[in-house]
């Protein structure tokens, strides 16, 4: 297994660091959303207090019956406290003028409505005097105090916008202020609540994949009801399986190591004994020859065992290569291999379309059906009696998903115990001195494929089903 020791380098550089990025984000997100229409809501209110010193003015006006007869300094004091180069006052279809000693001329003009009250048209105008470039002059314009009238300023935009700035400086400071605060508060509570539970459950399954055998490192759950809780008991039931399952695995390969080693040796012993029983066979003692077969077959049930054994040891998981097959062809050569093909006992029947092909592993699937066949064979070879109408058949059904192959024969049929034991190893066998390892191999191979091995109950005879899923070349 390969070690990752910085799968977990700290505490930061994972869901901690995005959780406060997250939350200092959203939250400046908002700030900016709020941002818009205070800053907006304060250029308003900045250029209706210099209109109400305008309306002062206008009022003025309204009193005086010659205007050219105000004092100058009077005026120019009304226009400094306005911050305005010229006032002009409209009502009634007249227009006023009250403008500074020293008239200035402005380059360009931007006009300020204070009547279009909408929001958006409030936004824009305040986004345009942040960045507008310097030396602009505004024209604001608004309503008076009177019926029907309207006062108008001209004024330069500069100080309209550096207290603007000023306004979004200190409005920033207090949005990281709360920013910063508002994240540290919900980092403490949701890091207690989500984020520790999480890193520990992530230490945990980190620590116990390096030793997974080691007890000591599975996981004690909390008593949350939550989601949470649900992942911690699920997740110590699971390292609780895999320890039980590695020790098993480790006792059953030592014990298969020694089995496979003793029965090595007896192979080699059995042969020893079949060479001379061979020899013993040639000698005339009648007793002799009445024994010899029957040592013989023993001895060859022995060698078998052994050899099964010795097979179902060396089985690996090997990766099945999928290729395009004849399924017919398929069936022919394994009944060929099966001893089923030409039988002078066995009428084989093989009913698969010659033109249905099939995705598989030849070699491995060409070894599940030599091993269904040749039960099948043993099967009604074993009938007691003169053989009589013995038969197996091959069949196949295929659609858009799947295929589905069927072997059949119409022998005795499976004992009891053989169906409640079927596809176990050692003990599935229908036969006396079998081992059951071929329905065993037979079944993982064909789960290897995606498929399902089945036996399938009928009134005579024995039935199997090989079940395979129709794969998809991509592209």
């Amino acid at each position: 297994m390969k070690d990752q020791p910085n799968a977990m380098a700290g505490r930061f550089p994972g869901l901690s660091s995005k959780l406060i990025a997250t939350i200092i984000g959203v939250i400046l997100l908002v700030e900016i959303v709020i941002f818009l229409p205070s800053v907006a809501s304060f250029r308003t209110t900045w250029l209706e207090d210099r209109l109400q010193i305008g309306v002062v003015a206008a009022r003025v006006l309204d009193a005086v019956p010659d205007v050219m007869a105000l004092p100058r300094g009077l005026t120019d004091r009304l226009l400094n406290s306005a911050g305005a180069h010229a006032i002009v006052y409209r009502r009634e279809g007249q227009s006023q003028l009250i403008e500074l000693t020293t008239p200035v001329m402005p380059e360009t003009v931007v006009t300020a409505d204070l009547r279009q009250g909408d929001l958006p048209s409030r936004v824009w105008g305040a986004l345009d005097t942040l960045v507008a470039p310097a030396g602009r002059t505004l024209r604001v314009v608004g309503e008076g105090d009177l019926n029907e009238s309207l006062v108008e300023l001209l004024m330069p935009e500069t100080p309209l916008r550096r207290d603007m700035i000023d306004y979004s400086r200190s409005f920033a400071l207090v949005s990281f202020g709360i920013a910063a605060v508002t994240a540290f508060v919900l980092y403490v509570l949701v890091s207690r609540l989500f984020i520790d539970p999480v890193l520990r459950v992530t230490g945990n399954m980190l620590a116990f994949r390096k030793a997974p055998e080691n007890a000591a490192l599975i996981l004690i759950p909390s008593r949350r009801s939550d989601e949470i809780g649900i992942l911690e008991r699920e997740l110590a039931d699971m390292e609780t399986e895999l320890f039980s399952m590695l020790r098993q695995r480790r006792h059953l390969a030592d014990l298969g190591l020694a089995v496979a080693k003793i029965n090595h040796d007896l192979r080699n012993t059995l042969s020893s004994a079949q060479l001379l029983s061979d020899q013993v066979a040639t000698l005339d003692d009648p007793k002799v020859q009445r024994l010899a077969p029957r040592l013989v077959t023993t001895l060859d049930k022995a060698i078998g065992f052994a050899q099964a054994v010795l097979d179902y040891g060396r089985e690996t998981s090997i990766v099945p290569q999928f290729a395009p097959v004849n399924l017919r062809t398929l069936v022919e050569d394994a009944a060929f291999d099966a001893r089923v093909a030409g039988n002078p006992l066995i009428a084989f029947d093989n009913g698969v379309d010659a033109a249905l092909m099939v995705e598989v592993d030849a070699g491995q699937m060409g070894r599940v059906l030599v091993n269904l066949l040749k039960n099948a064979r043993e099967a009604l070879e074993a009938v007691p009696g003169e053989p009589e109408g013995f038969r197996i058949e091959a069949r196949a059904n295929a659609d858009s998903e799947r295929t589905v192959i069927t072997l059949r024969d119409n022998g005795p049929g499976l004992p009891p115990r053989a169906r409640e034991n079927l596809f176990v190893a050692f003990e599935g066998s229908a036969r006396s001195g079998g081992t059951g390892l071929g329905l065993a191999i037979a079944r993982e191979i064909t789960e290897a494929h995606g498929g399902v091995l089945a036996y399938v109950e009928e009134r005579q005879g024995t039935r199997f089903d090989i079940t395979l899923p129709v794969r998809r070349r991509e592209g």
